[in-house]
């Protein structure tokens, strides 16, 4: 088993590129020259509040203090060399900086603490996903498999999706699928139909009737969700849209069921192909509104064929123009 990753500690600073470090303290260079070499009545010293401002954007509060400290003396230098720190311009000026730079390093802190806030939460929305959704195996009798995991919600890298792949007596049974909902509630439903999956495939039922006990679990846990909580049943409000497929090792052929899912795709020979079928199912958790039997269609699929199960965050997606 690998380790688990501990995330950063608190008083450790958020990495930055080294290379704009040198940025703010070029600054104070540039300004404090041109200050001691301007005019006597031209001041440039207010410029130097940019160097720990700047800083602050990219740096944690231990960096951006170093910086509001050497800008500071720097003012004190220039005060030094142009008149006297007792100058009433020149105390204002250095008072100034070094209350921006304290602001500025407090401001530093608390991005650097919600930084890190993220980051705990990534770390354990991704050991909670590998629990709940393992990642599937890379090879499954005679197919080669490959998947990736991309949640809508960036900073907790966790969302109603759901997949997983087992082996049957004769071949390999895949679902994927999708949760209403979102949160601690979406992810209970979806550990639960991956549990109820797993474990019905060590039962080796047939397709249809692995599909039914899918579709009464999450039926099930809907009414006993919504007991618990003293409302009323939730009716229609929670169902979670799947499609299961079985693929046989010595078949050239796909078995599907798809319960409200976007239909898969086989790339075959240079071109595409939608695996939709004829009737689909309602989604699991709606089954008795229909009185479905939840019947396998029945696609080809041979030697070289690649096959891509998605769900429906991949065709609501847009670019940067907001294009689909």
């Amino acid at each position: 088993m690998s380790p688990l990753r501990i995330p950063r500690p608190l008083h450790e600073e958020l990495p930055h590129p080294k290379a704009l470090i040198a940025v703010p303290f070029a600054l104070i260079a540039v300004v404090t020259v041109l200050d001691i070499s301007a005019p006597p009545d031209v001041h440039l010293g207010p410029f130097l509040v940019a160097a720990p401002a700047l800083t602050a954007s990219f740096a944690g509060p231990r960096t951006t203090g170093l910086v509001g400290a050497v800008a500071v003396l720097a003012q004190s230098l220039v005060g030094i060399v142009r008149t006297s720190l007792n100058d009433l311009n020149h105390t204002y000026q250095i008072v100034a900086l070094f209350l921006v730079s304290v602001a500025v390093t407090f401001l530093a802190r608390l991005r650097e603490k919600h930084a890190q806030e993220t980051s705990r939460l990534r770390w354990v929305a991704q050991t909670v996903r590998r629990v709940v959704m393992p990642e599937p195996p890379g090879r499954s009798g005679t197919l080669r498999i490959a998947s990736r995991y991309l949640a809508a919600e960036t900073e907790a890298r966790l969302g109603g999706d759901l997949y997983a792949v087992a082996r049957t007596g004769g071949g390999t049974r895949v679902i994927i699928g999708d949760v209403r909902g979102k949160g601690l509630e979406a992810i209970g439903d979806a550990a639960q139909v991956l549990g109820d999956f797993r474990a019905l495939t060590h039962q080796e039922p047939g397709l249809s009737q692995a599909v039914a006990e899918l579709e009464a679990g999450v039926a099930t846990r809907r009414d006993e969700v919504s007991a618990a909580a003293g409302d009323e049943p939730r009716g229609t409000e929670g169902f979670v849209t799947a499609a299961v497929l079985d693929i046989p090792d010595g078949e050239p052929e796909i078995r599907l069921v798809s319960c409200g899912h976007p239909p898969p795709l086989v790339l075959r020979s240079g071109l595409v192909r939608s695996l939709g079928v004829r009737e689909p199912e309602p989604p699991l958790g709606l089954g008795a509104l229909a009185g479905s039997g939840f019947a396998p269609q029945t696609f080809p699929f041979g030697v070289g064929d690649i096959l891509l199960l998605y769900t429906d965050g991949v065709i609501e997606s847009r670019d940067a123009a907001g294009r689909g």
